[in-house]
């Protein structure tokens, strides 16, 4: 029951999470948008107003005219709308997943003891402090380095990779991905909470109180939100890359995610100076060379062929050993009651000789070609292993010898 409760949290955890992510990024992305296109409005009387930009579309039927302000209407509306929940609860769910998928399970999807062997205890510890130390470094370079946005931006960017890099050797491949995602969300969620909306509050209670306006505020919540739009595409990939072994599991699994971040970042500059009336292809061209880079550094390399006797095909392999290997490696995670999590990992069950047959491909692809499989090789499955599982499926998956 325990299992099964801590699933349907996973399920509706996730649901919430990508529910919050896509209200957050559709927003952030929106204005992002709308504050490159506008035009200066050429109406005498929005000049007075102290409009100083303004668009028109058409959307749903209707026709809309959003228009920017320098500075604020002479007088505030009783209704203005904040953007802020939307970050909050996307933090705040993929806190909570993170929590009872990786938190919880700490010994299946953090360690992998063939990158650094720790106790579940200093995993769980190393995770949270991984996400508070990105917040403080990242802040404090904003602070002290605030009036050359170059340079801030290539001293974050340093950052990350190092932490990158850093991740990728303590904890498992799988887990570094995400959690560099999620150090650059808590950053991204952190800027909102303690700049961006302070900020804002500040200058509307001081146009409230007829005072002026101090402009460092705006000053400072627009890098913030500069920064929070080209964080979002490598948040995206890290937060969607446990579906993609092939990338994680790499030997040089640190290049892989700072290649496939970067490239994500060129695509956002791309769509950013698109808005503003800039096309430049180099942009975009340089992040599908560095997708190129990463599809031929971690495609799969041929397996020797199996040895033959005589010009005669190799021996099939019993599918007796190939059960041992399930049995030795495998069902301790797949199993109608495994011993290393709640429930069968992903539903997958590897008990049978039908469900073995059933997820043949499977196995083939992550336990031997992509070797991501047993995580973090906490069964400690051989080389041999994998290679007598190659074997079996090439020779056509047979549970009858």
């Amino acid at each position: 029951m325990e299992g099964y409760i801590l699933d349907w949290a996973n399920m509706l955890l996730r649901w919430v999470h990508v529910i919050t992510a896509i209200a957050w990024i559709g927003s952030s992305f929106y204005f992002v948008w709308l504050d490159n296109s506008l035009t200066k409005p050429t109406a005498p009387d929005l000049k007075e107003k102290g409009v100083d930009g303004e668009l028109w579309a058409v959307h749903g039927g209707g026709f809309y005219n959003p228009q920017k302000y320098l500075t604020a209407p002479k007088q505030l509306p009783e209704n203005l709308h904040w953007f802020y929940w939307e970050s909050y609860s996307t933090w705040m769910s993929g806190f909570a997943l993170l929590v009872v998928l990786y938190l919880f399970n700490a010994s299946t999807f953090l360690i992998d003891k063939n990158v650094y062997d720790m106790s579940p205890g200093a995993a769980v510890g190393f995770a949270v402090s991984y996400l508070l130390i990105g917040w403080i470094v990242y802040d404090s370079i904003c602070r002290l380095f605030n009036k050359n946005d170059r340079l801030v931006g290539i001293l974050v960017a340093i950052y990350i990779a190092a932490a990158a890099y850093v991740a990728c050797h303590i904890f498992s491949g799988r887990a570094a991905f995400l959690l560099t995602g999620a150090m650059i969300a808590t950053i991204m969620s952190a800027n909102v909470l303690a700049w961006i909306i302070p900020g804002q509050r500040k200058v509307v209670a001081a146009l409230k109180a007829g005072q002026p306006v101090d402009p460092i505020h705006g000053k400072r919540g627009k890098q913030r939100s500069v920064h929070n739009t080209y964080f979002t595409l490598p948040v995206l990939f890290a937060m969607l890359s446990n579906h993609y072994s092939m990338t994680y599991a790499h030997k040089y699994n640190w290049v892989v995610l700072i290649l496939i971040m970067l490239s994500g970042v060129l695509i956002r500059q791309f769509f950013i100076l698109k808005h503003k009336g800039k096309i430049n292809v180099l942009w975009p061209a340089a992040g599908v060379a560095a997708l190129g880079v990463v599809a031929v550094m971690i495609a799969p390399q041929p397996r020797p062929a199996v040895a033959k006797a005589d010009g005669e095909a190799a021996t099939a392999v019993s599918f007796a050993k190939v059960q041992e290997v399930m049995n030795a490696r495998c069902v301790q995670c797949h199993a109608e009651q495994p011993k290393m999590m709640p429930t069968a990992a992903k539903g997958i069950k590897l008990e049978t000789p039908e469900d073995i047959k059933a997820h043949a491909q499977l196995i083939y692809q992550q336990a031997v070609q992509q070797k991501a499989m047993p995580l973090g090789n906490v069964t400690q499955i051989t080389d041999d292993e994998r290679a007598l599982l190659g074997q079996w499926f090439e020779g056509g998956a047979k549970t009858t010898n």
